[in-house]
């Protein structure tokens, strides 16, 4: 039962977050890329093709920095914890078994669709070894 209200009181906040923010015409600049792997590819990876990967997600990187999209990023162990509201679990990763988010990258964009696009973009997305999802982030300023 107290989950259920718990769960309840949730979406009501977040419910009434988004009716404020459309109520004031505010929009979405800021969004996060998290970057999604295959576990196993990941396993299979040879040194050299490990760091074909950086490359590649360097010059993506290089990329957003010069059109000014650009705001942070890093790379994610797949090992983490998940913290319940009773207990912690150490065995990850905790989204599908086969996957893993290995890294995040904060951006700036006009709308969500000029987001996705530049997510798109990244080569990795095009050769189908990630990807990425995008999330919009609510600015309270």
């Amino acid at each position: 039962m107290i989950r259920s209200v718990k769960s309840f009181l949730v979406i009501v906040s977040i419910s009434i977050i988004g009716w404020y923010y459309k109520s004031k015409n505010i929009t979405m600049k800021r969004f996060l890329l998290l970057i999604r792997e295959d576990i196993n590819r990941l396993r299979a990876l040879s040194d050299a093709e490990i760091q074909n990967d950086i490359a590649v997600m360097t010059r993506w990187v290089e990329d957003l920095t010069k059109s000014g999209n650009f705001i942070q990023g890093d790379p994610l162990d797949t090992t983490g914890r998940m913290a319940t509201s009773n207990k912690i679990l150490s065995d990850g990763p905790f989204i599908e078994a086969r996957e893993a988010v290995t890294g995040f990258t904060l951006i700036k964009a006009d709308n969500i669709d000029q987001a996705a696009e530049l997510a798109m973009a990244c080569p990795a997305v095009q050769n189908g070894t990630i990807k990425i999802e995008v999330r919009p982030i609510f600015d309270f300023a």
